[in-house]
């Protein structure tokens, strides 16, 4: 059969439309498609346009300062420049830091560190070349700078202790971040910044660090900085008032160093305010701003004193007779004794087969709470343990703020120990036995307390409430101290020994007494046995204090409140290896708390 034109027109007319509609479809894809692109992906697509010419800078906020009770600065910023390095892609890093070499010295360590930064971090903050630039060397590397290819000079700031070694515990430093501490937040990866390491600088580190601002910075292809487009300034952080007073924190740091090592505590008695917090021997904490090298920190970390340690806060030691007034409240409050009470000491107490020696070898004779306080007889306490109690003892003890952390806003605080018949069954699994009742209730054995805590107890003693140590205006003024839960008349009777140890005609602190008017203090020695003296050394007679080597030798401290009638300031000192408390530690806490009063600090 023959086709016929119209046939053929019919297929044609088919086909032209299949055609067409293909072509319309895929015209309606490509429009739809352009629609998505142009219209609703527009924003997408351009934050991704401008992500690729304009890049953010942080910029480190100025540190917040620190300083004492009166407005005096104790932390503070200084000009600072630093060379920064943020090569283009490609750059030849080793020529760039050859060039910088000529005029900033920076040695195969330096170098190592800024190519590993560089690699890892690849940021337009960049990284750090060198810091604490001259005027010299800033001039030259301005002069250099378009040589060098990525090399900036910033002016920034750094931190500086004016006071040194005197505040050096209570302020602690700053330090470069470490790769340790370097964390998914973007301002402790700016160059140069340092943080809070230790002390007042890590306890209060967020609030003084401050907030970073930022910059917006349009770049090239190869990612150098072509302008600056938006600045937002950083926020400084927020400065810190300490409860310390510098000029007697001098005093107390200075009046230490006629010994190898110690820790003084200043604290008033109404608010538990610290006004003085020493902590011998010191260091310099500026060697740290910057990073401290390795033949100072290994001087420093193999020095047998300890000057990194803040005994204040961290040393423990057996708080020795200074405990007697804690083993004496838990007797009259459980009333094992009274103010009449009297045992004889020949020099000695026995139990069972065991003997316990008084440090007076002929004995104190016939002893009341009084006198065996002022005289520290160790023969009245055995027995005023003995009756009473260590479960008693030890919950008196921490009424007192001894065997736990006090609050206090330094980082590293130590709890001290105070044991009783639970904390040996846990910790030994053994009964506990009467004989280290009588041991403990001296203030020997297992008790151990911080000079801070010593200086809680001494104002709890003199004031009578509950305060707790601060070293921050806000959280002293904060703060209302309670009452403490103790009879009035016991606390009387105890603050009256007291007084009895330093203006008694037989107390054993007489030699330190304060003898301007109004300023009296009351007190009660201490010593701290660091070696048990063996029966053979007893028979030969070496057991005097002197004798010994320095590290074996006895600690030496002091508690005391002032002035005697009406209580504002306790002090507890420590003179490690110091020997006796009446020769070592009460002259320097009676020369404290003088300086003190007649400051009036309180009413500063």
């Amino acid at each position: 059969m023959a086709v016929t034109d119209y046939d053929r027109l019919r297929k044609f007319s088919r086909r032209a439309v299949l055609l067409g509609g293909l072509q319309l479809g895929v015209f309606a894809l490509v429009a739809g498609r352009l629609y998505q692109l142009q219209v609703l992906g527009a924003e997408h697509y351009r934050t991704l346009a401008e992500d690729n010419r304009i890049s953010l800078r942080l910029t480190a906020p100025p540190r917040g300062q620190i300083f004492d009770r009166t407005g005096t600065a104790l932390a503070v910023n200084q000009q600072n420049f630093r060379a920064i390095i943020a090569p283009e892609r490609g750059a030849d890093v080793k020529a760039i830091l050859d060039g910088v070499e000529k005029i900033v010295p920076l040695g195969d360590v330096q170098r190592k560190r800024i190519v590993r930064e560089i690699r890892e971090k690849r940021s337009v903050n960049g990284v750090l070349v060198a810091d604490n630039l001259s005027w010299d060397q800033v001039a030259a590397l301005g002069l250099a700078a378009p040589d060098l290819g990525g090399i900036d000079v910033q002016a920034g700031e750094v931190r500086t202790y004016p006071y040194g070694a005197v505040t050096a515990h209570i302020l602690g430093y700053v330090g470069p971040v470490s790769e340790a501490e370097l964390a998914a937040e973007p301002l402790l990866s700016l160059p140069g910044l340092r943080i809070g390491k230790s002390g007042m600088e890590r306890e209060y580190d967020d609030m003084l660090r401050g907030k970073p601002g930022a910059e917006q910075m349009e770049v090239n292809a190869h990612g150098h900085v072509v302008r600056t487009l938006q600045s937002d300034a950083a926020v400084q952080g927020e400065d810190l008032q300490l409860t310390i007073d510098i000029g007697l924190q001098q005093y107390a740091q200075n009046r230490l160093l006629a010994e190898r090592s110690g820790a003084a505590v200043v604290m008033d008695v109404k608010s538990g305010a610290v006004y003085a917090l020493a902590s011998h021997p010191g260091f310099d904490p500026n060697l740290f701003t910057y990073g401290i090298s390795h033949k100072d920190w290994d001087g420093l970390n193999n020095d047998e004193n300890a000057p990194l340690t803040n005994k204040a806060i961290s040393g423990q030691y057996a708080p020795g007779s200074t405990f007697k007034m804690i083993t004496a409240l838990a007797a009259l409050e459980a009333g094992t004794v009274d103010a009449g009470t009297t045992v004889f000491c020949p020099g000695h107490y026995d139990l069972g087969k065991h003997r316990f020696h008084c440090w007076k070898r002929g004995g104190h004779g016939h002893v009341n709470l009084q006198s065996a306080i002022s005289g520290s007889c160790d023969t009245y306490f055995y027995e005023a343990g003995r009756r009473t109690g260590i479960d008693r003892i030890a919950a008196m003890a921490r009424r007192f703020g001894l065997g736990h952390k006090g609050g206090i806003d330094l980082p590293h605080e130590r709890p001290g120990l105070v044991p009783d018949q639970g904390w040996k069954l846990a910790r030994m699994n053994e009964k506990w036995q009467q004989g280290e009742t009588l041991i403990n209730a001296i203030g020997q054995g297992y008790m151990l307390a911080t000079p801070l805590q010593l200086a809680v107890m001494a104002a709890r003693i003199g004031g009578g409430l509950a305060v707790m140590p601060g070293m921050t205006r806000h959280a002293v003024i904060a703060a209302e101290p309670a009452p403490l839960a103790v009879n009035r008349n016991h606390l009387a009777m105890i603050r009256k020994a007291m007084d009895g140890v330093v203006n008694g005609p037989h107390g054993t602190a007489r030699g330190a007494r304060i003898a301007e008017e109004g300023m009296a203090m009351a007190g009660k020695t201490g010593t701290s046995q660091v070696r048990r003296i063996s029966k053979a050394e007893r028979a030969t007679g070496v057991v005097r204090n002197e004798d010994r080597p320095w590290k074996e030798r006895d600690h030496a401290l002091f508690v005391a409140f002032a002035p005697v009638e009406n209580p504002r300031y306790a002090v507890a000192v420590v003179v490690e290896h110091g020997g006796s408390g009446s020769g070592a530690a009460a002259p320097i806490a009676r020369d404290i708390l003088r300086e003190t009063m007649q400051r009036n600090i309180a009413s500063a």
